[in-house]
């Protein structure tokens, strides 16, 4: 079985620096698209996990999508936001561990979904999305 990691992802919130040495590093076929309000750079490693990073013209990941066979490594996508959205699930400690969760905080979005085989999410900076950009775009 091919191990997949997401150990050298760009990371919410950081800068555009980064996607091209995501991609190397994954040897990940990269498909880059713009759009008037952002730039997205879609990612599919050789064991078919997606991930979007959605680049705003400043340069700054905005947010982030994952759909693949395996979870993403959370703590690397989400970066310096990655404490937030651990202290919110220590936070919803009472909730039955099965289904959908959204963690929504003023400055951070985390939705996750899946099940063995079939893992999706994303995560957002709700300030730093771009003006005219649907959150319904973000997947």
């Amino acid at each position: 079985m091919v191990l997949w990691s997401l150990s050298c992802w760009a990371s919410l919130g950081g800068d555009i620096a980064s996607v091209q040495a995501d991609a190397t590093g994954m040897q990940a076929s990269v498909k880059t698209t713009q759009t008037p309000a952002y730039t997205l750079h879609e990612m599919q490693s050789a064991t078919g996990t997606t991930v979007r990073e959605f680049v705003s013209s400043s340069g700054t990941v905005f947010a982030v999508a994952w759909k693949g066979a395996s979870p993403p490594n959370l703590k690397q996508l989400l970066g310096s936001q990655f404490e937030q959205y651990q202290q919110a699930m220590k936070s919803s400690s009472g909730r039955a561990g099965r289904g959908p969760v959204t963690i929504q905080l003023p400055n951070l979005v985390v939705q996750l979904a899946g099940h063995m085989g079939n893992y999706s999410g994303r995560a957002y900076i709700p300030d730093k999305v771009p003006a005219g950009t649907s959150l319904e775009s973000i997947r």
